[in-house]
């Protein structure tokens, strides 16, 4: 008796690989997928980005906001280089570098361990560059710094966040 082998895919007679035309739907269906990732990715890169600004800034307010306190309650010396009459540091730096307190003994007062970056400014900058300071007798809407201390700190980014705001008025 003779014995046939059945015709298909373990047949000799028939090609393997694939037409161009399941590669092209292939290609259509890849392209599909990724036009729908790439702003998937975009907005969580920028959601990121706002996160980040969101925490720095609310990092230099609590530590101003310390620091304006701590002069309140007499633990900075009231006339300590780098604090300004209304009781505010002079520049971010002082936040870092610290002021001496007002008790006997040689205690420094830091604030920051460092200014925390801007993630919408131009990382070439230095970080204390990365912000628009606003000063005790500034306007609360002023283009530039009074120069006499350090009330407020905002972004200087001209762009529009996810949720419509302007992020320069954070």
């Amino acid at each position: 008796m003779r014995n046939y082998a059945p015709r298909g895919w373990l047949s000799s007679n028939t090609s393997s690989g694939f037409s161009l035309v399941e590669l092209l739907v292939v290609l259509v269906i890849l392209s599909i997928l990724a036009a729908a990732a790439v702003p998937y990715a975009e907005v969580t890169v920028r959601r990121e980005k706002e996160l980040e600004l969101r925490r720095s800034l609310r990092e230099v307010r609590s530590a101003i906001d310390r620091f304006h306190d701590d002069w309140k309650a007499g633990r900075i010396a009231k006339s300590a280089e780098g604090v300004s009459d209304h009781g505010y540091p002079k520049t971010l730096q002082v936040l870092v570098d610290g002021v001496e307190g007002a008790q006997a003994q040689a205690v420094r007062h830091r604030y920051l361990r460092r200014i925390p970056r801007n993630p919408f400014a131009d990382p070439a900058l230095p970080p204390a560059e990365h912000w628009v300071w606003r000063g005790y007798q500034d306007a609360p809407d002023a283009a530039s710094w009074g120069g006499g201390d350090v009330y407020d700190i905002r972004s200087a980014s001209p762009q529009v966040a996810l949720d419509g705001s302007r992020i320069n008025s954070w």
